[in-house]
């Protein structure tokens, strides 16, 4: 008892358990449920320090573990990139903390701190998925991707409906632990186990109501991300070499083939000698395709946006990774990723940066990255089935994915090329998170990757196909298209702007009753 009573208030050896526990809660370990504990020490952490000084060099080493368990794999692409990543990312995660310590101390009642810390939470999560350095690979619920039975209810509150449950069952079980309060420690068990009876519950009573048909064929290449055209001599061995995967795996009812991200490893416009090769081929087949590439696109004079990579010939333009969809009887439809890597595929902010350099010195243009889509079109296939290519990124940002299903998509392609990172837990969780999509807008994920992990998700979160991870393999599998709408299809981030508005009003009245204390008014 007094090593429990000991540990329980050395600030230290909280933080550091702290951090391990939320590392291991992410995919590939399998231990969300490790999720709860941590919180419940880093609550303990912000109430022994002595001021938001202390707190914030014992909680940062908290972070700073957590994102090194969970998200290493980053510094496999860039050192310096994904190391910078990391300490930025541990940073942020002071702020939400810091707002919570406060609340802990400031005597409001105690029914009200456990949703209100829990608003924060997700509150902070929110607005991190929504700016120029965005980063949801840690929000709380993706923890929880591989535990499908456990979360159907994210059909209803998105996944930062995950992360409220977690916060708040850990706020009330810390109420239970400081105050040796069987009442707080009864209601926690309650919360603990209310959102997964209800998801099982949702789950038993689930029934896919498409009776629909697409016939799909998934490529994955397993081409070397690090060289040119993948490892091969030209763009024409590339392209041989995906016309030869398709071949093998298509069907005489093959509606669709899916490449992966970055499949044709080439700069090409809308209409070229490659284009008419792939449509050669998918007119003798009979069914078409999707597949990820490079883009230039270039502006008509008066058109081109504030930033753009160059100009040749007088035309400006910009490149842009990008996904086309080819029938055999046209030029191919074009997406244009909307959601692109801080950094890595994209300088933040660049446009700002690009307004206040007066002196004009810096090409912002050419030094941005990648161009910039901002339409959630989709592709339409045999004339009847819509569904987006959201490329990587694109994937893990539920809002962005939500558009394409309020504007028809009856299914959800995935094209990604995660083998940047080689076989660590980077694909691993990639793939994992795409359930999340499944549940939330109970669709069926159809997903191409490079390297691995290639798949198909039911519409539950229930893996129906999974491809090893660097090997080179194609396969055929019938999905089912859907027009249902999901309460949060439907509503989007009702939910988290619910929380944003609960975090602010209750801040803000938590800070206002504290001056008037002081004051004796």
């Amino acid at each position: 008892m007094n090593r429990l009573a000991t540990y329980w208030s050395h600030g230290p050896a909280l933080s550091l358990s702290t951090g391990v526990l939320l590392g291991l809660s992410f995919p590939p370990f399998g231990l969300p449920v490790l999720q709860i504990p941590a919180f419940v020490f880093l609550f303990r952490v912000a109430d022994l320090s002595s001021g938001w000084r202390e707190l914030a060099v014992g909680a940062y080493g908290a972070f700073l573990v957590w994102n090194l368990i969970a998200t290493y794999w980053l510094m496999m692409a860039t050192l310096a990139g994904g190391t910078a990543a990391i300490l930025a990312n541990s940073l942020l995660m002071l702020i939400p903390l810091l707002i919570i310590r406060y609340l802990l101390r400031s005597g409001i009642h105690p029914a009200v701190t456990p949703p209100l810390i829990a608003a924060i939470w997700v509150s902070y999560e929110f607005l991190h998925h929504n700016w120029d350095l965005a980063w949801p690979w840690l929000a709380l619920g993706n923890g929880w991707a591989d535990s499908t039975s456990l979360i159907q209810y994210i059909s209803v509150t998105g996944h930062l409906g995950i992360s409220f449950w977690v916060v708040v069952t850990a706020a009330v079980f810390y109420r239970a632990a400081a105050f040796a309060s069987k009442k707080h420690l009864a209601c926690a068990v309650l919360l603990a186990l209310l959102f997964p009876a209800i998801s099982l519950v949702m789950k038993a009573g689930y029934q896919e109501k498409s009776a629909q048909r697409l016939d799909v064929a998934v490529v994955q290449p397993n081409m070397n991300s690090y060289r040119e055209y993948g490892g091969l001599a030209t763009v024409d061995d590339l392209l041989t070499l995906l016309l030869e995967l398709s071949d093998s795996a298509r069907t005489e009812t093959t509606d669709l083939i899916v490449w992966p991200e970055n499949a044709i490893d080439s700069l090409i416009p809308r209409g070229n000698r490659f284009n008419a090769t792939i449509r050669d081929s998918l007119r003798s087949w009979g069914t078409e395709l999707i597949t990820g590439t490079g883009y230039i696109d270039y502006y008509e004079s008066g058109s081109e946006p504030s930033l753009v990579r160059g100009n040749i010939s007088g035309r400006a333009y910009n490149i842009f990774n990008a996904a086309f969809h080819f029938t055999g009887e046209r030029l191919p439809d074009i997406y244009k990723k909307g959601k692109l890597v801080p950094i890595v595929e994209r300088i933040p902010f660049a446009e700002s940066l690009s307004a206040l350099d007066m002196s004009g010195q810096v090409n912002w243009g050419e030094i941005a990255g990648y161009g910039r889509g901002f339409h959630a079109n989709n592709f339409l296939i045999g004339d009847q089935h819509a569904t987006p290519a959201l490329i990587c990124y694109d994937s893990v940002f539920s809002h962005w994915v939500g558009n394409f299903v309020r504007n028809g998509a009856g299914f959800l392609t995935i094209i990604t090329n995660d083998g940047w990172w080689g076989d660590t837990s980077g694909h691993k969780q990639h793939f994992s998170y795409a359930r999340l999509r499944a549940i939330e807008f109970r669709r069926w994920i159809v997903r191409s990757a490079n390297n691995g992990i290639s798949g198909i998700i039911s519409p539950d979160g229930s893996i129906r196909v999974e491809t090893g991870y660097g090997i080179r393999t194609a396969f055929a599998q019938p999905i089912h298209p859907s027009d249902v709408m999901t309460f949060y299809a439907r509503y989007g981030n009702w939910f988290n702007w619910l929380m944003l508005a609960v975090a602010v009003a209750g801040t803000a009245f938590t800070v206002r009753r504290g001056r008037l204390n002081r004051t004796g008014n």
